[in-house]
């Protein structure tokens, strides 16, 4: 799979609200940041802890999106988050970074 391939197949699995197949995608040291801010989850435990409360309190909640670009192992994606049907909607940058097939780092800006 491309690295953009791999993203996508993360992002349905997020949409689907699927934490076993979303966690597939993600190395085992991985992290998820803040973009030029601190780290806010070190490791799969504390992904999948983040994921399993967010889909807890928004079970609808959506990310479509609005533009990628891919280089090399690193994707970009523009995306356009939904709650809840006519809840909470905002824009956030997903900066992707692979490493031997996974994701290895997420930093997003918002």
């Amino acid at each position: 799979m491309s690295a953009a391939d791999i993203v996508q197949a993360q992002v349905d699995a997020y949409n689907a609200q699927d934490l076993d197949a979303l966690l597939s995608f993600y190395a085992d040291d991985c992290i998820l940041a803040d973009l030029n801010g601190p780290v806010r989850q070190a490791g799969k435990d504390a992904v999948r802890a983040r994921y399993a409360e967010l889909f807890k309190t928004y079970p609808h909640n959506r990310a479509m999106i609005v533009n990628r670009v891919v280089v090399g192992d690193t994707v970009i994606d523009h995306e356009d988050v939904v709650r809840a049907p006519g809840g909470e909607r905002f824009q956030v940058a997903a900066i992707y970074t692979l490493r031997d097939g996974l994701i290895a780092r997420c930093d997003f800006a918002r």
